[in-house]
């Protein structure tokens, strides 16, 4: 139907309740993933794991709670792109071995995927999922048995080696993030230790809070409000920071040099994929969609009586299109919550008839009068033609369609679901072929430069944004 993130992903140290805090985290952060949810949780001597197909609240039930006992914990919510729809697929992945256990959670996509596979099962590994998170698993393993990582045979040897093997872990960790190419957010755990990493590009997000005496981790800010948690920094991009019983240490993998990456956010994140309420790499989300929309009202204004967008993530965009404007913002359009991206519709014709399951028109909003509908994108074209549908249905006299991001013509390869660039309708048709493909009265998207000076009017000094679905352009 449109773009789809790959997941969320949180971690959690120095909580008695890690599994449940992990639980709630997750559950705030269910808008990026859909598919499967899991959590690892350590109690000092073992990590135990619970993950399966479905929603947050499908998933763990209060005897897993019981079960999940300990003070570290890592989450994970997923929508597939590397790798199928299937258990096996499923996060967080744990790799159990003689010298104790690894539990890791992944956001974004592997560039070098295959090569790297290749490599690790030419040298023995073997694989059960499709997942480049996998990958990154046993990369990480293979280099803690190659940096002399071991534990003893008694308790007492296993003990006063311990300190010793976290800092192999480390070391091990700091060498493969630098043979993997990509987008990643990763949290990753041992029976001891906590440590997020960021892609060097600072593409997929990840932040930092602190939850009483203990520390989160998480995809968004608005995972750590959840836990009642204070939000303290989003890690840097190509930082491994890393939480143990000793305290916390950042380690820099961008070394200080002329031609280091910038930092390089995902730029579809403040358009759709983050819940209004986070903040991201210091931009304030629904800040960003307000400002959007301002910018989009002086690039193509229109005479209407009345502004709408599509929920949830064109109502920032459309209040601020109404704001800008001086057209009067109203609702429009009712969002049916209870039908989530998991819903199956067995035939493509009924996939796209979905529209009308979801979204359904006020009609005494628009009865006879000339609206401005503001999304967030528009990819292949059919859910707007959808939406003009009803609102005609509804008795719009007039439907003008804006648009809060300039046209997707390219795909991501970068930890976004989309279609291929020929099902990509601003890729194969111009703007009057789209418009009237959708049966809009009129069309306009936002410029990319419009969109990036709405940004930065939020935050003057914001880095590099990854557009590359825009422009075909990409960091990585």
């Amino acid at each position: 139907m449109g773009l789809h993130d790959e997941c969320g992903v949180v971690g959690i140290y120095g909580a008695e309740n890690a599994a449940a805090l992990s639980y709630f985290a997750l559950t705030s952060l269910q808008h990026r993933g859909q598919e499967s949810a899991g959590i690892a949780v350590s109690d000092g001597s073992k990590i135990k794991l619970h993950k399966d197909m479905g929603l947050v609240s499908d998933v763990f039930k209060q005897g897993h709670f019981e079960a999940l006992e300990g003070s570290i914990a890592v989450g994970h919510v997923r929508y597939a792109t590397a790798g199928g729809r299937t258990i096996e697929n499923a996060q967080p992945f744990m790799n159990s071995f003689k010298m104790g256990s690894i539990a890791l959670a992944h956001n974004g996509q592997l560039v070098n995927y295959e090569e790297l596979r290749q490599s690790l099962e030419d040298g023995g590994s073997t694989f059960s999922s499709s997942s480049d998170t996998e990958v990154i698993l046993k990369l990480i393993v293979r280099k803690f048995v190659e940096n002399g990582g071991k534990l003893g045979h008694t308790r007492e040897e296993m003990l006063k080696q311990v300190q010793q093997n976290d800092d192999l872990f480390v070391t091990a960790v700091v060498q493969a993030v630098k043979e993997i190419k990509g987008s990643f957010a990763l949290c990753i755990m041992t029976e001891n230790l906590l440590i997020g990493v960021r892609d060097p590009n600072g593409i997929r997000p990840l932040c930092l809070g602190r939850v009483g005496d203990g520390y989160v981790l998480a995809s968004e800010s608005c995972a750590i409000d959840s836990v009642n948690g204070q939000f303290e920094r989003d890690i840097a991009p190509g930082e491994i920071f890393v939480i143990n019983k000793e305290g916390t240490k950042s380690i820099l993998t961008n070394d200080k040099c002329a031609d280091c990456p910038s930092k390089q956010t995902c730029i579809f994140e403040y358009v759709y994929f983050a819940r209004p309420d986070s903040v991201i790499d210091g931009i304030a989300v629904q800040e960003a969609r307000y400002k959007m929309g301002e910018v989009l009202a002086k690039e193509s204004p229109v005479d209407a009586d009345i502004v709408i967008g599509v929920p949830d993530s064109g109502l920032g965009a459309a209040q601020g299109y109404a704001r800008a404007s001086g057209v009067p913002y109203g609702m429009g359009i009712i969002k049916n919550k209870y039908i989530g991206r998991t819903f199956i519709a067995p035939t493509q014709k009924e996939r796209e008839n979905m529209v009308f399951v979801k979204l359904n028109a006020i009609r005494s909003d628009l009865e006879g009068k000339r609206v401005i509908v503001i999304d967030d994108s528009i990819v292949r074209g059919t859910t707007s033609r959808r939406l003009v549908q009803i609102l005609r249905r509804a008795g719009a006299k007039e439907v003008h369609f804006r648009v809060s991001s300039p046209p997707v013509k390219f795909p991501c390869y970068l930890g976004i679901d989309t279609p291929s660039k020929n099902e990509l309708i601003s890729s194969t048709h111009e703007l009057e072929e789209i418009r009237q493909e959708i049966g809009a009265d009129s069309l306009a998207f936002i410029s990319l430069e419009g969109m990036i000076e709405a940004l930065r009017s939020c935050k003057p000094e914001a880095d590099g944004f990854c557009k590359g679905c825009f422009s075909g352009e990409y960091p990585v």
